[in-house]
């Protein structure tokens, strides 16, 4: 977590991951899209596709997440052009 604080795109996406998945701590989908988007904005494409993937389901879900309309549609296109 350290590095991923420190701006590691790639320690980002992994705490992004845990974080989305439970192991290891507490599932909490928004600290896991905060992780993915600051590696997304680096240009991590793993986080790109996860981000886009995370805010279409929890969109689909009624959820909401911080996010701008159409974000998901950039992040994963962004994912598609690397």
């Amino acid at each position: 977590r350290l590095a991923a604080e420190q701006g590691h795109a790639d320690a980002q996406f992994a705490v992004g991951t845990l974080c989305e998945s439970g192991r290891g701590m507490p599932q909490d989908i928004r600290e896991a899209a905060r992780y993915y988007r600051l590696a997304a904005e680096q240009g991590n494409v793993f986080s790109q596709l996860n981000l886009g993937s995370l805010l279409l389901k929890a969109a689909a879900a009624g959820r909401t997440l911080p996010a701008a309309p159409g974000e998901a549609a950039r992040f994963l296109a962004q994912a598609a052009q690397q």
